[in-house]
């Protein structure tokens, strides 16, 4: 098949600002619902547009009180929450530059991003955030006041509750007509720095990327093109704002009066989305491989149930690809697999869905059409912070799996000769903070930005992603190996949660992975192998040849150097809590590759010995 290096979608964006979409969700939706928030374990309160006006005129009024003026910077350091929104709001109609801050930082990097970023205050969500914003001021000597939202009894020097830093612009806020406090505010113009936002980054220090107002605001406008989203929607806001996928997505969703509930904590989300219930969901690919890993690892004759439902709807979704819907036996067959397996992973996701959203790292092309042939369709898209995210996107009208989909309104995608992808239009960022050269690094002259992903396009405009740049394995004998799609491909065994590939400037490629271990297990019972902890487990000889030879059978089709000549099984699941993937679930290869040096060195062995060939 022919393909393309460029691709171009002309139709206009208007330009415009983050606050004018703010005042005309206001207008459009006063009276409904905004945000939700989990009031008891089966029970959810209401924030109307309404109360959300009347707070974010209240933080305007306690900002200024306190002398944070237009170009200011705040940092927010919480969990997903209203009052997260609520402060973002209120800092863009006041002019000030929000720096979203993960609330899984340590206090160092939290001090890192304070210090550079010239944050004058902190909103923190808990005591312990508060505490952990007091600790990275105090190790810098960098004053800064702190609001918490959910206070301990005794407040610190320097800190306020969030109550009373409400109370402190309330009088103002009340006697501030709205039609002055509108004029004000909507002073922002659309090349006006809107927040700096950090990327999490896989190496070396954040940088903090300025994001303008038009940046977002066209971005909310072209998703707004592409998906159907109204006031009898609602979703569920869980990836962290501090990325941009999540925030961009919560800006489109209260533009269009969709609710946006948040749940109680990440541990609770499961149990959250029954009581939810959204229509529209944004994540990421390892929350669709734990979804799917959940639903194949069953055992007996549950397991053959499964496996003969999803069979029956991979020949539906060939069907429904070409536009037409499955009929007589095949029809019967999908209707008592969607009431027997189905209906249950749908229930899981709270049962109203209409759709996923899926971004922030490539989607394994089976896991999408696991979804899709069982009636849980993913659009998945594709960017980068620097992107606002959006670039492309696939729609109901323009959907193929395996692909980010088209290029979105007024931008434009090229392919570099090495298969580098170049972004331009509205969404490119402004520039990296205080960083001239590295922003001079990545966006030309004439405004091309260089996303570090390799790709190409089809003949049909529809982007594939194939890697990172800087994840590109180049063997010892100059063979280009692209790991991400055959970790993907392995993540859809049932046997497999995760899986590392390595094998830069070696002889060969390796293959570290993270075992399911309920099937793992079970396996190694009835093949009599004893264990006292997984660690032992893992290190059994049996073990890691079954787990090689199992996936190995996934690989028959690449080429001799594509394919790891050895194996390695892992004790554990690479989390951001033990520090292997960044808060955007993306796994810290040089973490891997440090943390698992012996492991990694010791199945290189043969290859001072040179007893493997290419």
């Amino acid at each position: 098949m022919s393909t393309l290096t460029h691709t171009k979608n002309d139709t206009p964006v208007p330009s415009s600002t983050l606050v004018q979409l703010f005042f005309e969700a206001i207008d459009e939706h006063r009276g409904r619902v905004a945000f939700q928030r989990m009031a008891s374990e089966t029970s959810l309160a209401d924030v109307t547009y309404d109360e959300a006006l009347r707070v974010v005129k209240q933080i305007v009024a306690a900002l200024e009180g306190r002398g944070i003026a237009r170009g200011d910077r705040v940092a927010i350091l919480s969990e997903n929450r209203p009052e997260w929104a609520l402060v973002d709001y209120g800092c863009l109609c006041a002019g000030v530059l929000d720096v979203p801050i993960y609330a899984t930082l340590k206090a160092h990097q939290v001090g890192y991003l304070f210090e550079d970023s010239g944050a004058r205050m902190a909103f923190v969500s808990t005591a312990d955030q508060m505490e952990k914003a007091l600790a990275a001021a105090a190790e810098l000597g960098h004053e800064i006041e702190v609001v918490v939202f959910d206070p301990p009894r005794a407040l610190p020097a320097g800190v306020v509750s969030w109550q009373a830093f409400l109370d402190s612009g309330r009088a103002r806020a009340e006697g501030w007509p709205d039609d002055d406090f509108r004029t004000q505010a909507l002073r922002a113009q659309p090349g006006d720095v809107a927040t700096l936002l950090y990327t999490s980054g896989t190496t070396g220090d954040p940088k903090g990327v300025m994001l303008t107002h038009n940046n977002v605001a066209s971005n909310v406008r072209v998703t707004s093109m592409a998906y159907d989203v109204s006031h009898a929607d609602n979703t569920v806001s869980f990836l962290p704002l501090s990325h941009i996928l999540q925030r961009m997505a919560d800006y489109l969703f209260f533009w269009l009066g969709c609710r946006i509930a948040y749940p109680r904590t990440t541990q609770t989300l499961v149990d959250d989305l029954k009581v939810i219930q959204p229509t529209i969901v944004v994540s990421v690919p390892r929350v669709y491989e734990k979804i799917y890993n959940g639903v194949m690892e069953a055992h007996g004759l549950k397991k053959a149930l499964i496996g003969w439902a999803v069979r029956v709807a991979d020949r539906a979704a060939d069907l429904r690809l070409e536009g037409r819907e499955p009929g007589g036996l095949l029809g019967l067959q999908y209707w008592i697999a969607d009431r027997l397996v189905f209906s249950k992973v749908k229930r899981a996701v709270g049962g109203r869905l209409r759709f996923f959203v899926s971004g922030g790292g490539p989607l394994a092309p089976e896991l999408n059409r696991f979804f899709y042939s069982i009636g849980l369709t993913i659009m998945e898209g594709y960017g980068l912070t620097e992107t606002s995210p959006v670039t492309n996107l696939n729609t109901f009208t323009d959907f193929r799996i395996g692909t980010v989909g088209k290029v979105v309104p007024g931008t434009e995608v090229r392919i570099a000769e090495d298969g580098e992808i170049f972004v331009r239009g509205p969404q490119v960022m402004k520039g990296y903070y205080k960083k001239p050269e590295a922003t001079a690094e990545c966006i030309d002259a004439d405004g091309w930005f260089a996303t570090g992903d390799v790709g190409e396009l089809d003949a049909d405009g529809f982007l594939k992603i194939t890697d990172r740049k800087k994840d590109l394995i180049v063997t010892a004998g100059g063979k280009n190996v692209a790991p991400q799609p055959i970790e993907n491909r392995l993540k859809t065994h049932p046997l497999i949660e995760q899986a590392i590939m390595l094998g830069d400037r070696r002889r060969y490629c390796i293959m570290l992975v993270v075992p399911a271990f309920g099937p793992l297990e079970t396996w190694a019972r009835s093949a009599g192998i004893d264990w006292q902890s997984r660690e032992q487990l893992v290190g059994d000889p049996r073990v890691v040849e079954y787990v090689q030879g199992e996936a190995t059978g996934m690989l028959g089709d690449l080429a001799s150097y594509e394919t790891p000549k050895k194996w390695a099984v892992l004790p554990e699941e690479l989390t951001e809590e033990n520090g292997f993937l960044t808060p955007s679930l993306k796994i810290k290869r040089r973490v891997v590759e440090d943390r698992f040096s012996e492991l990694i060195d010791s199945l290189y062995v043969d290859e001072a010995a040179g007893s493997h060939r290419e």
